[in-house]
């Protein structure tokens, strides 16, 4: 399968963001700033002219006038890569750096983790990465069950084992965001504690994770928040993030709706995330 590469002029690394929230929306995978363009991947079967109606009307809200097409063959994009990418440095009372296989390893007192990208999305570049991150190394997760769901390279099922979950069950539809994911935990010794699944939220309809991970986007998050509170754990939390800091509150509301409560909601560079906890049991009849 080949993919689009959609190039979209931005002013500077603000637009970049709005316009990648904006897209988040359709089927588009994995977003780059580069060279005062945004630069967006979908899979060529996905955009037909509905797809490209909706994204132009997307980027015409936010007042990008134009935008280039280019057709990428699946073989290129691993190469393509590599040779762009630079680690992630993601600081914090506990720092994680986030490379690819042929960069030097962290330093002792840095947790190290290693991506191994198949044209998903995730390298860690990105905010809302970054706070997920941050995020999992303060929650305690030591000994615990967590879901990743779209897991992308895996890069948060890898934060959470590093820091001592049991096991981590990782979910995409996307069959190359999965092998990326299996890639990257074998590049980590992790192959044991990340099962991945490819498959949408039906795939852990009956299951239970004490805490949930979500950097999807904000319309993906609020659907899916009613099948993410059921398989919570009661005082599980879940962790969401891949959405506006304007969209928070929307967000806060269907998690409120599903069962959980808000404790708390961070915010940064204009993206935000939401935690919330179960609490709630459910009633007996």
């Amino acid at each position: 399968m080949d993919y689009i590469e959609l190039s979209v002029p931005v002013t500077g690394s603000e637009q970049a963001e709005i316009v990648t929230a904006m897209l988040s929306d359709l089927p588009f995978e994995a977003f780059e700033e580069q060279d005062g363009y945004l630069k967006a991947y979908i899979p060529e079967p996905m955009y037909d002219e509905a797809c490209r109606t909706a994204a132009a009307a997307a980027l015409a809200s936010v007042g990008v006038s134009s935008s280039e097409e280019r057709r990428i063959a699946r073989s290129n994009w691993n190469a393509s890569w590599e040779s762009d990418f630079t680690p992630v440095e993601i600081g914090g009372h506990h720092p994680v750096r986030i490379r690819a296989a042929h960069h030097a390893p962290a330093p002792d007192g840095v947790t190290d983790i290693v991506v191994a990208p198949r044209m998903s999305f995730g390298t860690g570049h990105h905010t809302t990465t970054s706070m997920m991150v941050r995020r999992i190394t303060e929650m305690g997760v030591e000994g615990l069950h967590g879901l990743d769901m779209g897991c992308g390279t895996g890069i948060l099922s890898l934060t959470a084992v590093k820091f001592g979950a049991a096991a981590m069950t990782a979910v995409d539809i996307d069959e190359w965001a999965c092998d990326s994911c299996r890639d990257s935990a074998a590049l980590n010794g992790a192959e044991g504690r990340i099962e991945t699944i490819c498959g949408s939220a039906g795939s852990i309809e009956g299951r239970q994770f004490d805490f949930i991970l979500a950097n999807i986007g904000r319309n993906i998050v609020v659907e899916m928040m009613p099948a993410l509170a059921a398989a919570l754990t009661p005082g599980g939390q879940c962790v969401v993030s891949g959405f506006l800091a304007e969209d928070a509150a929307a967000v806060e509301t269907a998690a409120a709706a599903a069962g959980l409560e808000r404790e708390m909601v961070e915010a940064c560079d204009g993206w935000a995330m939401v935690a919330c906890r179960r609490t709630r049991r459910e009633r007996r009849p």
